[in-house]
């Protein structure tokens, strides 16, 4: 059965722009847990330009449900994964200029460097997951890795503005998704999913989980966290229906 894991990301977006206390994404990651999250995202950017350390600790600490951390394959990401001990981490890539993410870490001719970076990482128990495109070439090299999750970005999908590009797309994380489940890989999906283009994905065997946080927070602003999370949970529960 899919689950939702929901990235309070933004929360910390809102709170660095005054570099003050609030809004606390502390606070947003334990109402998104009570609302039917089954897991929190954060992504601890190299920069810092949202979520900080003290962040990722305190909701380790607090919350009971599984905590996803994202991150760039660095030293230093890697030795805070191993003190914090996370569920799961995701390696995504990051550009100092981006606003997001804007597509998927190249695996392929990196696979001797990534298992050796995950090995650590995998001994201790957490579990790993490569952020890629849903290019076969992509997914092979990922398997190779060792790692046991992909997350295919969606982003192009969401993105898409004529129908057929977005129906292009779809097809292309569909056989994505086929050929991860095929070779023994657990799939999860992420990147612009909202309540209506997620809505594509609702017959399709073998999704593990959607990590969704910008449409969720957008809704948010105008009806509470708490109901916006519900909405997007009892969504994801029609999938297993």
């Amino acid at each position: 059965m899919p689950v939702l894991v929901v990235n309070v990301d933004h929360v910390a977006t809102l709170r660095q722009a005054r570099m003050g206390i609030e809004p606390e994404p502390v606070t947003a990651a334990y109402m998104a847990e009570m609302a039917g999250a089954t897991g929190i995202i954060v992504h601890l950017r190299e920069d810092r330009r949202h979520i900080q350390d003290r962040d990722v600790e305190l909701i380790k600490q607090t919350c009971n449900t599984r905590l996803h951390l994202e991150m760039a394959a660095t030293k230093e990401m890697q030795s805070i994964a191993l003190n914090i001990e996370p569920e799961m981490v995701c390696m995504v890539p990051e550009k100092r200029q981006e606003l997001t993410t804007e597509g998927g870490l190249n695996c392929i001719g990196r696979e001797d460097e990534l298992r050796d970076f995950l090995a650590p990482i995998h001994a201790k128990g957490i579990r790993s997951s490569l952020f890629i495109d849903a290019d076969p070439k992509q997914i092979q090299a990922a398997q190779a890795t060792g790692a046991e999750y992909i997350e295919i970005h969606t982003g192009h999908y969401a993105d898409a503005k004529e129908i057929d590009a977005r129906n292009d797309e779809l097809e292309k994380i569909l056989k994505g998704v086929a050929l991860a489940t095929d070779i023994g890989l657990k799939v999860n999906l992420g990147h612009g999913l909202n309540y209506r283009n997620i809505l594509n994905f609702k017959d399709v065997p073998g999704i593990t989980e959607y990590s969704i946080g910008h449409s969720i927070m957008a809704r948010a602003i105008f009806i509470g966290l708490d109901q916006a999370v519900r909405d997007m949970a009892n969504l994801v529960r029609t999938f297993a229906d």
